[in-house]
């Protein structure tokens, strides 16, 4: 499915999605073996129940079906996005400030691909971290290839 595609389906739903409380925080749509998938990942500050995600596939659910924006049968999938997903948006960054991330990179900085600490602060050129080592690293947005939280075990 092209990136306009769903754009249009985000324009769609978000606005009901934020109605009933929620934060849409990505869309996916996937082939996986014969099946597709049309998946939808929200978020609130209290965390995602089951009951949650019902409630947000049968409003929209019902919106897509009236709309018809896929042409080709697939499954509806509503769920919170999960501790180990990608932090892609300005949103993202501002919910987990304070937080301790992992960064990983295109290319080489100061020798390494990866690093790890507290995100500091972020604007959209940067990143800034507090390593372990309590040094303070500014990451140019450029080069990052992934952010998410960092689950020290």
């Amino acid at each position: 499915m092209s990136r306009n595609l769903v754009n249009k389906i985000r324009e769609y739903c978000e606005p009901m999605i934020e109605d009933l409380g929620y934060e849409l925080v990505d869309i996916e749509y996937v082939k996986e073996n014969n099946d597709r998938f049309l998946r939808f990942y929200i978020w609130k500050a209290e965390g995602i129940t089951i009951d949650d995600c019902q409630r947000v596939s049968e409003v929209i659910g019902e919106k897509l079906d009236e709309l018809d924006p896929i042409k080709e049968s697939y499954y509806l999938e509503v769920s919170s996005p999960g501790l180990d997903r990608p932090l892609k948006t300005d949103k993202d960054l501002k919910r987990n400030l304070g937080k301790d991330i992992e960064v990983s990179l295109y290319k080489n900085l100061d020798g390494k691909k990866k690093y790890y600490g507290q995100l500091v602060d972020f604007t959209e050129d940067y990143i800034k971290i507090k390593t372990e080592n309590l040094e303070e690293k500014i990451i140019e947005r450029d080069i990052v290839s992934n952010i998410k939280l960092w689950l020290k075990f």
